[in-house]
C-alpha cells in the first residue's frame, strides 16, 4: 500500500488547500487536493499480539515520518511517529486537541469520538489555548502536585491491599483488571472528588461513551453526556450547599471568591474530565503493566529481587506500552512545517506517543524492556502546556499498585498464554479486555 509522505507544498498550493477546506467539512479537502493518486494507510495501524508493536512503526519513522492516514470515519489526517516531531508538536502552545466546533477530521462516522468529554456541547467546553487555558491549569493543577500525591499514598496503599485481599478471597484464576486494576483508580479519584464510589458502574459507562470511537452511536454518546452533566451538576450544587474537604469543594470555594474562578459550566466540565481521565487510562495501564511484566516472568523476578526498581519500572512500562490508544490529536490553526513538509491550517495531526517511545535515536535498544532505564524521556503524558495534568496521580497509583502486588502476591503469573490476551476495541484509550492471573 502506498503512503502519502513528505510532499512539499508550495505557498500557492497551500492557499488552494485552505480555500478548499473552507468548502469541505471535516478536514478531507487537504487529502483530496494532495493525494488523489495515492493511497493512505488505515489508522489505527494493524497489530498482531495484544502487547505487540505495529510492524509499520519503524518503517514510518525511517521512511515516512509524516504519513497520510485514513481514519475509521473515512476522513484523513497526518500521523507523526518520530520522537522529535511528536514532542515538538505537543509542546507547541498554539495547538490543542480538536473540539466539537473545529472542522477537524472525524475519528468515526457521524462525528463519533470527535471531542471526547465535551461531547457536542459548546456549553461545557474548557479553554484549550492562550491565557484562559493557562489560568484553568493553574487553578486545577495545584491539587495534583507530587507533594499532594505523596500525602495520598498511604491511603492508596491501604485501598490496594484491601482489593488484593478481596481478589484472593474470591479465588483464582482472577481477572486482575476487573478486581484490582479498575477499582483502585476509581476509588482514589472518587475519594478525591468527593463522589460516591458506589456509582462507579455509571461512571464507567459514561467514560466509555465519552471515549468511544465505534462502540457507541452518536445518540448513545449524547444521552450519556446529558446524564453525566446532570449528575455532576447536581453533585456540584450539593457540594456548594454542603462543602467538604474534597477537590470539587475546594474548586467551588476558589471559584466563589473574588477573582477569576471557574464558572459553573467549567466546574461541570472539569469534574467530568477529571473523573474520566482519573480512572479510565490508569485502570487500563495497571492491567497492561502487570501483563507486560508477567508475559516474560524474568521481569517480575527482577522486581522481586530489587523492589527499588519499581519507580523506573513504572516509567519503562509507560514507555514500552504499545497499546496506548488512538494517540493525541492536534488541530492546526495555521501552517506548520514538519520534516520539510508544510501542513496547512485545518489539518488534523495524530501524534503517536507509543511509536515515538520506540525511536532508536532517543532510546537505546528501544524494543527491550529495561526496568532500570534512566533517563527515560517518554511522551506518554504528552509534553508542554497540554501535558497530562494528572500525571503525578497516575504515577503514584501505578507505583502503589505494583508495590502492593509484589509484596502480597509474589507468585503472581498470567493464567493464559499471551496470545489469548485481547485488546480493548472501539475506544480512544487502549487496554486489555481481561488480565487473567493466578498465584
Amino acid at each position: 500500500m502506498h503512503i502519502v509522505c513528505n510532499m512539499h507544498i508550495s505557498p500557492i498550493f497551500s492557499r488552494e488547500i485552505q480555500m478548499s477546506q473552507s468548502q469541505t467539512s471535516h478536514g478531507q479537502a487537504s487529502h483530496d487536493q494532495t493525494s488523489q493518486s495515492h493511497e493512505t494507510i488505515d489508522y489505527p495501524l494493524a497489530y498482531e499480539g495484544a502487547l505487540d508493536a505495529p510492524g509499520e512503526w519503524e518503517r514510518l519513522r525511517q521512511q515516512c515520518p509524516v504519513a497520510g492516514v485514513a481514519l475509521p470515519s473515512g476522513d484523513h489526517a497526518k500521523l507523526l511517529t518520530r520522537h522529535q516531531d511528536v514532542k515538538g508538536l505537543l509542546s507547541d502552545a498554539r495547538f490543542a486537541r480538536p473540539t466539537a466546533q473545529d472542522p477537524a477530521a472525524r475519528i468515526a462516522p457521524d462525528g463519533v469520538g470527535g471531542s471526547a468529554v465535551t461531547g457536542t456541547s459548546e456549553q461545557y467546553t474548557l479553554p484549550t489555548t492562550g491565557e484562559p487555558h493557562r489560568q484553568w491549569r493553574r487553578q486545577v493543577s495545584k491539587w495534583f502536585t507530587a507533594k499532594r500525591m505523596s500525602a495520598l499514598r498511604p491511603g492508596m496503599a491501604a485501598t490496594a491491599e484491601g482489593l488484593v485481599d478481596a481478589m484472593v478471597a474470591h479465588g483464582q484464576p482472577a481477572d486482575l483488571k476487573a478486581e484490582f486494576g479498575f477499582l483502585l483508580p476509581v476509588y482514589v479519584i472518587c475519594d478525591m472528588l468527593g463522589v460516591p464510589a458506589d456509582d462507579h458502574h455509571r461512571f464507567s459507562h459514561w467514560s466509555d461513551a465519552m471515549l468511544s470511537i465505534t462502540r457507541f452511536t452518536q445518540e448513545e454518546i449524547d444521552r450519556a453526556h446529558t446524564e453525566f452533566v446532570d449528575y455532576m451538576s447536581g453533585h456540584i450544587a450539593a457540594k456548594r450547599a454542603h462543602p467538604a474537604e474534597d477537590l470539587i469543594s475546594m474548586l467551588i470555594k476558589d471559584s466563589d471568591g473574588e477573582g477569576t474562578g471557574l464558572t459553573d459550566d467549567e466546574l461541570v466540565a472539569t469534574s467530568m474530565g477529571l473523573l474520566v481521565a482519573g480512572h479510565e487510562t490508569t485502570a487500563n495501564m495497571i492491567g497492561k503493566m502487570v501483563a507486560m511484566l508477567l508475559v516474560d516472568r524474568r521481569r517480575w523476578e527482577e522486581l522481586l529481587e530489587d523492589p527499588a526498581l519499581v519507580r523506573t519500572a513504572v516509567e519503562e512500562a509507560l514507555r514500552f506500552d504499545t497499546n496506548l490508544g488512538f494517540g493525541m490529536r492536534r488541530f492546526l490553526t495555521e501552517d506548520v512545517e514538519i520534516d520539510g513538509e508544510t501542513l496547512p491550517s485545518g489539518t488534523t495531526v495524530i501524534c503517536s506517543q507509543s511509536a515515538a517511545n520506540r525511536d532508536a535515536s532517543v532510546f537505546e535498544d528501544p524494543d527491550v524492556m529495561d526496568l532500570a532505564r534512566s533517563p527515560n524521556p517518554h511522551l506518554i503524558f504528552g509534553a508542554g502546556p497540554h501535558s497530562c495534568l494528572g500525571q503525578a496521580l497516575a504515577r503514584t497509583e501505578l507505583q502503589v499498585a505494583l508495590e502492593v502486588l509484589l509484596r502480597k502476591l509474589p507468585t503472581l503469573e498470567l493464567a493464559v498464554p499471551a496470545d489469548d490476551l485481547d485488546r480493548v476495541e472501539g475506544l480512544l484509550v487502549g487496554g486489555l479486555q481481561r488480565v487473567p492471573v493466578r498465584w
